[in-house]
């Protein structure tokens, strides 16, 4: 059975969840037939027939919601739910079981799990509508709330919060993947002074336009750039070599340099300018996010001792 089914219409109604996905793992594909047929005119659905191929979908793609049946060969629901709530990528999605298996024992198990609903068969496919829509609501609700929560409000780019999550998700995937994951490490250069200079309220304004406009600076997805504290910031790059790595770096450094913020005259530097850490290899199971930091935060004192404006690896 695919893994992806099409939605059969292109009238959805325009909501909060127009573009909520949700994941159906059940070893039954009629089960699956069923529950994709009632949800699919709403939202984006995708299946999976077994324990393993269903982790393998949520943890390429994650979906807004999960729907788990808990008896399925070789691992079962609650072995599956184990590993989602284990894996910080997929550990938020709210899972739902849908089971034949219902006991008190065995909804008392689901929830104390992690799972936020527990539905028993056979089921009612309009009782199951409604607490899809009412947890994706949830979910929705929630994650507007984190978003808020995680960015910075002087940059309006991510917080040191933001930051700590993402490089956690992207090393476990890039030691999953076999992938290598950059990390850089930025510092204003002579802040302090320009703060002395100009006033903590230039200051401000300095930092929030050097923040947006290396942020402008990348190009994909999945990297992020986090005003780690004070004046410094990190740019997380996975999938990254080092070489690639290191011409965005430049890119930030040059664009920055290319503002031309006016610099006190006394640091005989015209312009207010940018120095980098980095680093970037394939990380094992040894390697910490806190490996990663020390690597390029040792980078970054070599820039600064360079005479900074440069990046260092």
């Amino acid at each position: 059975m695919p893994s992806d089914l099409p939605n059969p219409s292109d009238k959805r109604p325009h909501s909060l969840l127009e573009d909520a996905s949700v994941l159906i793992i059940d070893d039954v594909p009629a089960n699956i037939q069923v529950l994709a047929e009632a949800l699919q005119s709403d939202y984006r659905v995708k299946v999976a027939t077994s324990g393993p191929e269903g982790l393998a979908v949520a943890q390429k793609t994650p979906p807004d919601l999960i729907l788990l049946d808990v008896m399925m060969p070789d691992m079962d629901g609650f072995e599956v739910c184990r590993a989602l709530k284990a894996d910080p990528l997929t550990s938020r999605i709210p899972i739902i079981f849908v089971t034949a298996r219902d006991t008190k024992e065995d909804e008392e198990t689901g929830l104390m799990l992690g799972a936020v609903d527990y539905i028993s068969k056979p089921f009612h496919l309009p009782i199951v509508h409604a607490r899809v829509r009412n947890h994706l609501m949830l979910k929705r609700n929630a994650d507007m709330l984190e978003a808020l929560a995680h960015v910075d409000s002087l940059t309006g780019i991510a917080n040191r919060r933001r930051f700590d999550e993402v490089i956690q998700v992207e090393l476990r995937r890039c030691q999953r993947n076999g992938q290598p994951l950059g990390l850089l490490m930025i510092d204003i250069d002579y802040f302090k002074q320009y703060n002395d200079h100009f006033g903590h309220g230039m200051g401000d304004r300095c930092l929030a336009k050097v923040a947006s406009t290396m942020a402008n600076c990348l190009t994909r997805a999945g990297d992020l750039i986090a005003r780690y504290g004070g004046e410094e910031f990190a740019v997380v790059i996975p999938g990254s070599d080092l070489a690639h790595a290191r011409q965005m770096a430049e890119r930030l450094r040059q664009a920055v340099h290319d503002l031309h913020i006016p610099a006190p005259s006394t640091l005989g530097t015209p312009y207010v300018t940018i120095s980098g850490g980095l680093t970037s290899s394939t990380p094992d199971a040894d390697t910490t996010a806190t490996t990663l930091i020390n690597a390029a935060d040792k980078a970054l004192y070599a820039a600064k001792a360079a005479g900074r404006n440069v990046i260092c690896d």
